[in-house]
């Protein structure tokens, strides 16, 4: 188990750094001047210089890189160039409406996968698999933010359920801050409720494939008894798997939706960073989001290796 988590930390520590050197020099060829942004087109070069300096943007590459990775490290995000507040503050207020949103899109999802899965596994070529296998395809290649403005027309303006758009606050109280985030979080889940739901009923019929699921069926087990007692729980780790994954993805992978809705997010804040050329608070940003999608990837290995020792035994 001990050279196994050492290669995992490893892998871990080569990802973050690949990921650093790849983000760091994409938003550096990035066309366009943050400072002359700033102060508009008709600014005086001398100015538009004065700035740069100021900003540190004149340094070297590799001195800018290496400030800006010990600055992270230290919990030190830098300053922002629009809003002129640290962006460590800005993350903060964003990440307690982005956190949220993932886990409240992670729950709803798996809410809907799990039972649905185990009844197209337990009813294998009957209409009910073959509806649930049509409405899964159906919600894989539906966009979300298509989706989401369906959400938007049906229960905000149609129905006036739930507002269109925007984020009253936790301060508002948590009944209505979840509301806010209720049409975000069905528009997130369903692809991933769909992928989970196909994920959980093709491993389901692979475990009841298994001996030892015939030989419980041999020792008097009904099908239905075989399927709860043995043949959920072992099918559950692949399963587990794709939800730490799935879960990486909804945090990062929100820019679309809560533009739509007008969250102020981490994804929304990378949008309006990237609109106003703010390259620190999106370098930031974007880190601190590959961040969270390598360590729970870490996490799912470490917790898959955990559940299976074949997998300890291969690497070892």
């Amino acid at each position: 188990m001990s050279a196994f988590f050492v290669k995992r930390v490893i892998s871990l520590i080569l990802s973050l750094i690949a990921a650093s050197v790849v983000i760091f020099l994409v938003l550096e060829v990035v066309p366009g001047d943050p400072a002359a942004f700033m102060l508009g087109i008709n600014a005086d070069p001398q100015a538009v210089e004065a700035l740069r300096d100021q900003l540190g943007l004149n340094a070297p590459l590799v001195e800018r890189y290496f400030t800006w990775v010990f600055g992270l490290m230290r919990g030190e995000f830098g300053t922002s160039y629009t809003y002129r507040v640290p962006v460590a503050e800005l993350i903060a207020d964003r990440l307690w409406v982005s956190l949220p949103l993932a886990i409240y899109a992670l729950v709803l999802s798996t809410l809907i996968a799990f039972p649905v899965g185990i009844i197209a596994a337990a009813r294998r070529n009957s209409l009910a698999d073959v509806t649930v296998m049509g409405a899964t395809q159906f919600g894989i290649a539906v966009p979300n933010f298509w989706f989401a403005m369906l959400l938007v027309l049906v229960f905000s303006i149609s129905l006036r359920w739930f507002s269109a758009g925007g984020f009253p606050g936790w301060d508002a109280g948590a009944y209505e801050a979840m509301r806010a985030l209720t049409l975000p979080a069905v528009a997130l889940a369903l692809p991933q409720a769909s992928i989970l739901a196909r994920v959980m009923r093709s491993s389901l019929l692979d475990t009841l494939g298994e001996d030892y699921v015939r030989t419980a069926r041999a020792k008097g087990l009904t099908r239905s008894q075989a399927l709860w007692r043995h043949a959920v729980r072992n099918a559950l780790i692949p399963v587990l798997t794709i939800l730490g994954l799935q879960f990486s993805f909804l945090l990062a992978g929100a820019i679309i939706i809560e533009n739509v809705f007008f969250l102020p997010g981490l994804g929304r804040l990378v949008f309006q960073g990237i609109t106003q050329r703010d390259l620190i608070v999106v370098k930031s940003v974007v880190m601190l989001l590959v961040f969270a999608v390598i360590l729970v990837t870490f996490l799912v290995d470490i917790a898959y290796a955990v559940a299976d020792p074949r997998l300890r035994r291969q690497h070892a």
